[in-house]
């Protein structure tokens, strides 16, 4: 894995493990979920904190972001209304012609394979230098 970019001295990856130890609930055991599947699709991942205290993935490029709220983890990819989603995993930012969101609730399980191979399409989309051409949410 690439060297995380810090923050005021502190590793982002240890500012993301303490985001995700300070949740204590639910909300740290998805967030810690979706790390580590991020981090199995991309061992290369670079890992940030960025906008007061997101936690921020990349590759030649954001390639998401992971915000938690009081009820619900979401993951939100910079280039998302580019990415085809044959699983149907986006399910928020749907609108937009840039990004999308995947909402996770309390009791929810997003599926690891369809996952990351959306992370994989992003880091593709990211490195090919072409430019986000966004598709309609169906």
């Amino acid at each position: 894995m690439k060297k995380s970019g810090s923050t005021g001295g502190q590793p982002a990856s240890e500012l993301i493990d303490n985001r995700i130890a300070e949740l204590g609930d639910w909300r740290g055991e998805t967030l810690s979920r979706m790390r580590r599947l991020i981090k199995e699709a991309d061992p290369d991942v670079l890992e940030e904190w960025k906008w007061m205290g997101t936690p921020v993935w990349s590759h030649d490029g954001i390639i998401c972001t992971g915000e938690s709220y009081k009820a619900i983890v979401k993951l939100t990819f910079a280039k998302g209304a580019a990415l085809k989603d044959p699983a149907r995993l986006f399910n928020s930012s749907l609108e937009g012609n840039t990004r999308r969101a995947i909402d996770i609730h309390e009791g929810e399980e997003v599926d690891a394979g369809a996952f990351k191979t959306l992370i994989c399409a992003a880091i593709a989309l990211n490195t090919s230098g072409g430019k986000a051409k966004p598709r309609r949410a169906k």
